[in-house]
């Protein structure tokens, strides 16, 4: 019996060509294991093979979307891969977005997909609904970890076998499937209840998101008295983005003077990668409105605008650099005095 044919995915520091210079390569096919492949690919080589590695630049994915589902579409046409394994990208932004891209991809040509993601991996959400994706840890530290559970997915596809999240340690898809059991719904939910009131326990079959809760600060008493301060996730910077602040799964902020400014119009533009930049650059204000901050100050209904105006990129950033993020910039509001905050979005 012939074997499954596999095509891995990876990006330019995975597929060893190398780190962020390199960032912008275009797809290149190399029909032999690299990286991580060599392990993954090695242990399910009495089921499969290896027909190609697709390997291409994170930015250079993320910026030709286009280009590049045209290249994957020839890899497609001229391999025909059974399985398609994309990563493990950990906790890399861009690397799993493109993951998502190439899992969303090969979904819809109906080849299933094995990669592997931090819980926090930008690229999750939209890489669960197409791929298997496999819970790592954050860094490729972990990639010994990662491994074991990738090979085990890939093992029960190639067999024709159906994984479940529980047992084969991948993220919920959100799918609901028609599934034959023993028992019927108020038969279960009835064993749940009585675990609880017993105090047992038990597995509920459909578990609930888990939402921070922040409490609201009090509100300022006189604002003709306080210190404002804006703050912002649209991208807004100074013309040329001198710390150059990330378009997308941003891994900084950036703090600029505005103290003699009254608008950012013509010295501001925006490096978001998330949303049509034309108005923003035509006037930053609409983004993070100084300017209208500044005629509430000239008119005295804010006390002052502070002097400080913080920014960084919303789309993709991890819920772990946002409330990096967002404990930095506060901290020094907080030092400095300031009474409220103007944050802005997209």
């Amino acid at each position: 019996m012939s074997k499954k044919k596999v095509l891995y995915y990876l990006n330019q520091f995975f597929g060893q060509i190398g780190g962020e210079d390199q960032a912008h390569i275009p797809p290149q096919i190399k029909e032999e294991a690299v990286g991580p492949g060599t392990a993954i690919v090695g242990q399910i080589a009495d089921a499969a093979e290896l027909v190609a590695t697709f390997i291409c630049g994170d930015n250079y994915f993320n910026e030709n979307r286009d280009a590049v589902v045209k290249e994957l579409e020839a890899a497609y046409e001229k391999y025909q891969p059974d399985l398609v394994i994309a990563g493990p990208a950990f906790n890399a932004g861009r690397y799993g977005v493109a993951c998502a891209g190439v899992a969303k991809f090969f979904n819809e040509k109906g080849v299933p997909v094995v990669s592997g993601m931090y819980e926090e991996n930008p690229g999750l959400e939209e890489a669960r609904a197409a791929a298997y994706v496999v819970s790592t840890g954050d860094s490729a530290g972990t990639m010994r970890k990662a491994i074991p559970p990738m090979v085990k997915l890939c093992q029960k596809l190639l067999k024709g076998e159906t994984p479940k999240p529980l047992e084969d340690d991948y993220f919920a898809q959100g799918k609901r499937l028609t599934i034959l059991v023993e028992k019927d719904g108020s038969e279960r939910a009835m064993e749940m209840l009585l675990k609880r009131l017993k105090g047992e326990e038990f597995t509920t079959e459909l578990p609930m998101p888990v939402f921070d809760v922040v409490e609201p600060a009090a509100a300022i008493a006189d604002l003709s008295k306080a210190t404002i301060a804006l703050v912002t996730s649209g991208g807004i910077v100074p013309q040329g983005n001198p710390d150059h602040i990330q378009s997308a799964s941003a891994q900084m902020w950036g703090k600029y003077d505005v103290s003699e400014l009254k608008e950012l119009k013509g010295t501001y533009c925006t490096i978001h990668g998330g949303y049509d930049p034309v108005y923003a650059n035509e006037w930053a204000d609409r983004v993070a409105p100084l300017d209208e901050l500044k005629k509430l100050e000239a008119a005295g209904k804010i006390g002052s605008v502070y002097k400080y105006f913080y920014t960084t990129t919303g789309t993709g950033t991890s819920v772990a650099n946002s409330e990096k993020f967002g404990r930095e910039i506060g901290a020094e509001l907080k030092e400095a005095g300031v009474d409220g905050v103007i944050l802005t979005s997209t």
